[in-house]
Parts: structure tokens; C-alpha cells; sequence
């Protein structure tokens, strides 16, 4: 099968475009027929080679896909070949306390999809039959590639772990990127006020045409100006996916009793603290990671339920995957960059 891989971390001059063994499906699993997928920042960290994160190389990046089931492994029942499908890209043991009790991003032996084991930047891959469900109807084939890891992790972060509620109010740094514009529409279908930051004006304008109550440059000010907004009361959630370069700014724009709520760190994982601002104004940090499966049947159910749809920024070509790496590597997408697979 064509494919898009690397034989050694670095670059994105790593990347090769080529002939890959087609996979075979194991016991519980399906092979994929891929249509399209979508990157993450994570297609990044990957290809550069994480700490601690042993990858068998050759490899083969991606964590998002749609496409159709081609071949059914021993013991899987209720999938039939044909079938249009999305998946879960979180790979789950099955076995451990956390996976027995149904939480699966918290599985010992957790691992992303294109991270962990060759993914879907490929004419095919190999998936968990259990974390399948039916493509929705109202999205494009590109559409359909680009919620899986993004809106999943906002699901878990926003909903699940963070409890949002109607009427409060949420400070998103960076819009733009998957995580934060799912964050965006996720927090607006619960009844949110939404604030988000962004270096860019381009994207500020695109975040307010999609609902942002209140668009705010990505400065030193963030704090102060949420506060002025809110009536010197601040956020109740603030999503932070930024790290080192936006933490401060979290902590002094968190409203008393406020949740910050984290799920990367793609500025750096070792940010200022002021710890007397946590215990004094009672604030929760909140750490989350992908999701479970039940999160993943809910975040379909409410994508099919309210016609939820990702949004869009490139759609390239899988042989033109570097280029596809190179844009979210200078940070010019607003929203998902999308791989063509079938031509």
C-alpha cells in the first residue's frame, strides 16, 4: 500500500512517500480502507522523536481517519465489510483496573493511534473493532477525518473532567488549532460565554464568525482583559492547551473557585507557577487526556444529534503529506489539515 513514513525522527526532509506492507487485521480488530485523515500537532512530536516514547521505525504517522471496513479479524461481530466508519484513536489494553471499569485513557498500557503503532497517513490501517462507529451522515469525507482526536479530547477535557455548565464562562487560548476551535463549538452547544486569544487577527475574526462572544489578542493583557470583560470576575473554565508561554496568564484569569483545564503543552511543559493564586482562589487544575470509549459514543451521538462540523482548513493530497506537516508546523492552519487518501 502507498503511504507516507519516516525511517529516522527529525524534520519534516525525513518524511518519504512510498510502498508500505499492507496490514492484517488480528483477532477483535478490522483493516480500515482509508478515504481520508487529518493531522495533529502530535504528527509533529512524533516525527521529531519524544522522550521515553520508544517508536519502531519504519513508521507511519496519523491518529485520524474515515473509511470503509475491508477486512473483519477472528471474533468480531456486528461489522461487516463495507461499512463507513470512524474510530477512536486511543489504543487501550483491556485488561487493567482503569480499562475494566471503563476508562480507557487512563489504561496503563494507553497509546494513540499513528504514536504508538503505524496510524493513518496510509491507503489502510488496522483498528480496534470496538472503537468503530458509523461515519455521520451529515459530514464530508474530509469532515468525517478531522473530529476523532480533537473533538474527543475536548468531549473528556470540557465535559466529562471539567464540568461545564451553562452559562459560565470560558477563556480558550489559541484559537485555531483542532482542540481549541472543538473546544469553541462544544462550549457554545452547552451555553457558554467563550473568550478566546490568539496572536493572529485573521483568526480572531474566523473564531468570532463561528460564535467567540469576545476575541482577545494573545499578549501579556489576557488576564487583565478577561477580567474587565467579566466584570473583574474572571473565567470559570479557562482551556489551556499552550503551556509554558500562556500559564501565568491562566492562573490570573481563573475566576475564584475556577477550573483550568489542560491538555498539551506545545509552547514547553515548564511554565511559571504562582501557587499562592491557586490555594487562595481555590482554583482546580484539571488534566485530561483523549477519552473512553463511553466519552467517544457520547461525542458521536452529539455530533449526529446537533449536526456539530469540524472545521476545515487544507485539504492535500496523501503524497503531498510534507507539505501538509510543513503548514502545522508554521501554525498558519485554522482548523484540521486533511489528507486526501483516495486520489
Amino acid at each position: 500500500m502507498r503511504a507516507l513514513f519516516f525511517e529516522e525522527h527529525g524534520e519534516t526532509n525525513r518524511l518519504l512517500f512510498g510502498d508500505r506492507p499492507l496490514p492484517e487485521a488480528g483477532p477483535g480488530e478490522v483493516r480500515v480502507r482509508l478515504r481520508t485523515a487529518a493531522l495533529n500537532h502530535l504528527d509533529l512530536f512524533v516525527l521529531g522523536g519524544m522522550p521515553g516514547v520508544p517508536i519502531e521505525l519504519p513508521h507511519i504517522g496519523g491518529a485520524d481517519g474515515a473509511g470503509v471496513v475491508e477486512t473483519v479479524g477472528a471474533g468480531v461481530d456486528g461489522v461487516e465489510p463495507g461499512m463507513e466508519v470512524v474510530f477512536d484513536p486511543g489504543l487501550s489494553c483491556g485488561r487493567c483496573e482503569f480499562c475494566r471499569r471503563g476508562e480507557q485513557s487512563l489504561c496503563e498500557r494507553f497509546g494513540v493511534l499513528g504514536e504508538h503503532n503505524d496510524g493513518t497517513f496510509a491507503e489502510a490501517v488496522v483498528v480496534a473493532a470496538d472503537s468503530l462507529a458509523p461515519r455521520p451522515g451529515h459530514l464530508s469525507w474530509e469532515e468525517s477525518a478531522a473530529f476523532g482526536l480533537t473533538y474527543l479530547t475536548a468531549w473528556r477535557m470540557l465535559i466529562t473532567r471539567g464540568g461545564l455548565r451553562p452559562g459560565e464562562s470560558v477563556l480558550i487560548h489559541g484559537i485555531g488549532g483542532g482542540v481549541s476551535l472543538a473546544c469553541l463549538q462544544l462550549a457554545k452547544l452547552m451555553g457558554a460565554r467563550v473568550l478566546v486569544t490568539s496572536r493572529s487577527q485573521k483568526k480572531l475574526d474566523r473564531a468570532a464568525e463561528l460564535g467567540a462572544d469576545d476575541v482577545l489578542p494573545a499578549d501579556d493583557q489576557v488576564a487583565r482583559e478577561v477580567r474587565t470583560r467579566t466584570g473583574r470576575r474572571g473565567a470559570d473554565i479557562v482551556v489551556d492547551s499552550v503551556g509554558e508561554a500562556t500559564w501565568m496568564q491562566s492562573i490570573k484569569a481563573a475566576a475564584k473557585g475556577g477550573r483550568i483545564l489542560t491538555c498539551g503543552a506545545t509552547s514547553g511543559p515548564n511554565p511559571a507557577e504562582e501557587i499562592r493564586l491557586i490555594f487562595w482562589n481555590q482554583l482546580s487544575i484539571i488534566g485530561s487526556t483523549m477519552g473512553s470509549r463511553e466519552d467517544w459514543r457520547q461525542l458521536v451521538s452529539a455530533m449526529n444529534v446537533h449536526k456539530l462540523r469540524p472545521v476545515v482548513d487544507t485539504v492535500l493530497q496523501l503524497a503531498e503529506g510534507r507539505t501538509a506537516y510543513e503548514r502545522m508546523e508554521r501554525a498558519e492552519q485554522f482548523g484540521k489539515i486533511v489528507l486526501s487518501i483516495d486520489g
